[in-house]
């Protein structure tokens, strides 16, 4: 396994200064966020350390060298947005710039884009299903083309009140990881698993590694703690940031040595990327490298 973590964390350097960090802190990789320029529409959106609507074979040489002076590999490119959004142009947009940024990982040599399936939240699940349908064949199939895989983060995206009820990501639960493999099972369509996001939902974050082995392809290192107390006051039908928050690897409930455990066993040996959404260590630039220090020296243990 390689150690790295994900841009978002350092949005305001550009992407010679976020590897050269990586570097200095002992990173081997970087998931590089590869949003469209404009506004970001919550915490962590927006990032883009490498505008892929631009980028054309001089520029990934550019990269690839910068990559080769710096000693740390892009682990994967990322773009989380909602394919499914009810709103038939923001869909449009989504699935037209993940194009883009799987034709950039081509172009660079990568293997991995990392994304969200989507979902429309005032539906239920089997109302969005034909919407999945439609959207996503074309897209693993352009992936396919392109020699590209597609992990898919397991994050429901339910924190805020515009995501309420259903959340803007259908790809929360091993049911549905199911579903969705059972769909499309093109091997170039996979995971990006994330063990927080099981923990809040009060899921087993080890179990389903074994059995969706094959559709690892890329991991998120973060942790997660839940509030008892605030759950027995609020419910599991509350808002998810009512009983848990997103913390950094080891200061939450993931059971990181089975978790590594697992992973070894089932033979994964891709990157590993700290995802640094924790509050408590954003105060700065300087608060925000301590946390990616903080979490090496943790995850060290596990990844040698």
């Amino acid at each position: 396994m390689q150690l790295g973590f994900v841009s978002a964390i350092v949005a305001e350097l550009p992407l010679e200064e976020v590897l050269a960090l990586a570097g200095r802190l002992g990173y081997e990789c970087v998931e590089v966020l590869c949003w469209p320029k404009g506004k970001a529409e919550r915490r962590y959106a927006g990032v883009s350390h490498l505008d892929v609507a631009t980028l054309d074979t001089a520029g990934a040489t550019r990269v690839q060298d910068l990559v080769a002076r710096t000693g740390v590999r892009i682990s994967a490119l990322g773009y989380y947005p909602n394919p499914l959004a009810g709103d038939p142009e923001e869909r449009r947009n989504a699935a037209d710039h993940l194009r883009l940024v799987i034709d950039a990982a081509a172009l660079l040599g990568l293997e991995t884009v990392n994304t969200f399936i989507g979902r429309d939240p005032t539906r239920s699940l089997e109302e969005n299903w034909p919407l999945f349908r439609e959207t996503w064949p074309p897209i693993i199939e352009h992936a396919r083309r392109r020699g590209v895989r597609v992990g898919i983060e397991n994050c429901p995206m339910f924190f805020s009140e515009d995501e309420w009820p259903g959340g803007k990501n259908l790809a929360g639960s091993p049911a549905i990881w199911r579903r969705m493999f059972a769909e499309i099972p093109d091997p170039h369509f996979g995971l990006n698993y994330d063990p927080s996001h099981l923990i809040w939902q009060m899921m087993d974050e080890v179990g389903p590694i074994e059995e969706f082995r094959s559709r690892l392809f890329h991991v998120h290192a973060k942790d997660a703690r839940l509030d008892r107390a605030r759950l027995d006051q609020v419910g599991i039908l509350a808002a998810p940031l009512a009983y848990h928050t997103p913390k950094l690897p080891g200061l939450g409930s993931v059971r990181w040595g089975a978790f590594f455990a697992a992973l070894t066993d089932a033979r994964y040996a891709g990157p590993v990327c700290v995802e640094v959404e924790d509050r408590a260590y954003e105060g700065s630039l300087a608060d925000r490298e301590r946390a990616l220090r903080q979490s090496a020296a943790f995850l060290r243990q596990f990844v040698a």
